[in-house]
């Protein structure tokens, strides 16, 4: 019997592709109306999605043929879904993030960051935190992720170090200073690292405060990279998700999306502030000891000691780096201009200088892409005019450009922009052959449920589904059904998708939930019980806080609270709702 379980097991993959679509197709076969074929492919695509039968980017792809085959969709209407305004907006930031990668900006900002931090482990916890939070805005989380490992790697093994020789050398600590340490390059760091984990698993002799420190260190990364996306428009797959949605669902009743940069980044990056001290402070609870005057708050002349070489580790890779160039500098200001301009281009209630278009003209694409091309064209080097007029007249050669196609080609994870697009794709679907509508119409039952307990339910259903698959597909599976249910409870429909979007983020508690997780995870510092226990406070911690940021500041910037008018015209709900 456990050997044919076993041939069913290797088989599962091409029975999940074969059966999936045999057991749908009374759908599109016997009910045969535009509604059910459409639910045909989403609920196809739902579990493609979530097994992971084939992958999830070329699942995305199913749309652009059987939404026409099935006569639910035009070809013509249906493909450009997979190159919409909002992916325009994620192109742009993406080049940014590449052109920053290439000229190692990013590892820069990381260790200042750590130098102004200390030396202390929860002081450095924090330095990686705020490197990978911030970072992770505006770089995917899985690039910021894999490079901010190394860097706390090279800390742990010094950390290990230093406590090895003051553990020799308790008994005569006057001795300490004739001590020398070997220095760690980044090289030996992943020997040591590996090494350490064999150990480590195989004996479990390393001490246990140590061990303690490696997962705290480890945690923090992946949960700080999970928390920045969530700060800005372009930080994470579901905000761009929901964005695209709102937009949908806004235009179809003739009113303009209240989602933007800048209202995003307006309720998302309070809410990710809040969210990264909850995790620094759990983190601190949970592996450091910390409860009022722990052991590394006190003063201590050997880790004190320790820190000092901690610290001169991080000084000495900051300084190789050598001063800032040209080119790392040019790219800097081109960062520094597109966050402005969009936090600019259009502020609630003041206008911005998008006012200074034709209404409906420039979006956040426009500046995102017109400074992407820029780099394809600014020199590296600073013009000869800038230049020393003594250099050699043999330099002619013209100095490349901030940014090569070839490296953005081998950097651009290009498999997200067609899941995203499949997304979109879906959504569109769903709209257009009235399968959204016909949703809204099963879930009026809701409209006798108080609007904040269904927004905690549906939030808890999106954080825990979203540590098993990933958070791009739920949202976009979640986002046309919560759109028709705000529609016929007569609720506004960012009062629902935006923190069901956001809670797709809340991924903390297993290696597979993120690609930042399994990072982590795979340097071996960690079990899965450890993973699981953190995570699982926080994914409880974090919906209360989502929906109390909602409540306070997220009415003020979305008006959550009120119909906008062009709903009202077409439904039979009253503008003005009450939720307390």
């Amino acid at each position: 019997m456990s050997s044919v379980l076993r041939q069913i097991w290797s088989i599962r993959v091409m029975l999940i592709m074969f059966l999936t679509p045999l057991i749908l197709l009374p759908l599109p076969l016997y009910i045969g109306t535009k509604e059910a074929k459409t639910a045909f492919v989403l609920i196809m695509m739902a579990v493609y999605w979530i097994t992971e039968a084939v992958p999830i980017s070329v699942t995305a792809l199913l749309p652009v043929f059987m939404f026409p085959m099935l006569g639910v969709v035009k070809a013509k209407d249906i493909a450009p879904a997979y190159m919409s305004d909002t992916l325009m907006v994620f192109l742009g930031g993406l080049v940014m993030a590449v052109a920053i990668e290439t000229w190692n900006i990013h590892r820069r900002m990381a260790l200042r960051v750590l130098l102004l931090v200390g030396s202390e482990p929860r002081w450095l916890m924090m330095g990686l935190m705020l490197s990978t939070w911030f970072l992770s805005m505006w770089i995917s989380n899985s690039a910021t992720t894999a490079m901010m490992i190394p860097i706390a790697e090279a800390i742990l093994i010094q950390l290990k170090g230093t406590s090895e020789i003051l553990k020799k050398s308790e008994d005569t600590p006057e001795k300490l200073d004739d001590v020398e340490l070997k220095e760690i390059d980044l090289k030996e760091k992943e020997v040591s690292s590996k090494s350490d984990v064999d150990s480590e698993t195989g004996e479990g002799k390393e001490d246990e405060h140590y061990k303690r420190i490696c997962k705290a260190m480890s945690l923090c990364i992946c949960y700080a990279a999970n928390s920045g996306g969530i700060a800005s428009l372009t930080g994470t797959g579901p905000n761009l998700v929901i964005k695209d949605q709102v937009d949908l669902v806004f235009e179809k009743y003739n009113e303009e999306s209240p989602i933007n940069f800048a209202s995003w980044m307006s309720f998302g990056f309070p809410l990710s502030c809040i969210l990264l001290i909850v995790c620094w402070v759990w983190l601190q609870i949970l592996f450091l000891r910390c409860k009022g005057a722990c052991s590394c708050c006190s003063s201590d002349p050997f880790r004190e000691s320790s820190g000092e070489k901690v610290k001169a580790v991080i000084r000495q890779q900051y300084e190789d780096l050598g001063p800032i160039t040209y080119a790392q500098g040019s790219v800097m200001v081109l960062f520094g201009t597109l966050v402005v301009c969009w936090i600019s281009r259009d502020i609630g209630g003041i206008g911005g200088w998008g006012d200074l278009f034709e209404e409906g003209y420039v979006k956040d694409s426009t500046p995102a892409i017109l400074l992407a091309v820029l780099m394809f064209f600014l020199p590296s080097k600073a013009p000869k005019i800038f230049c020393n007029a003594d250099k050699d007249e043999d330099d002619v050669e013209s100095p490349r450009p901030l940014l090569v196609w070839r490296e953005v080609h081998e950097k651009m994870p290009w498999s997200l922009f067609i899941l995203l697009g499949g997304g979109f794709a879906l959504a569109k679907g769903c709209q257009d052959s009235g399968l959204s509508e016909w949703i809204g119409e099963q879930l009026d039952f809701f409209k006798d449920l108080h609007p904040y307990v269904m927004l905690i339910v549906l939030c808890y259903i999106c954080g825990f589904f979203t540590e098993v698959t990933s958070n791009i597909a739920i949202a976009t599976i979640i986002m046309p059904i919560l759109s028709t249910l705000a529609e016929s409870t007569g609720v506004n429909p960012i009062f629902y998708m935006l923190p069901a979007a956001i809670s797709t983020s809340f991924a903390y508690m297993l290696p597979v939930a993120t690609p930042p997780n399994a990072l982590v995870f795979a340097y071996g510092h960690l079990r899965i019980i450890d993973m699981a226990t953190a995570g699982f406070v926080l994914n409880i911690v974090a919906i209360p806080l989502l929906v109390m940021a909602v409540y306070g500041w997220g009415d003020a910037i979305f008006n959550l609270e009120t119909l906008p008018p062009g709903f009202v015209v077409n439904t039979t709900q009253t503008a003005n709702l009450t939720f307390i």
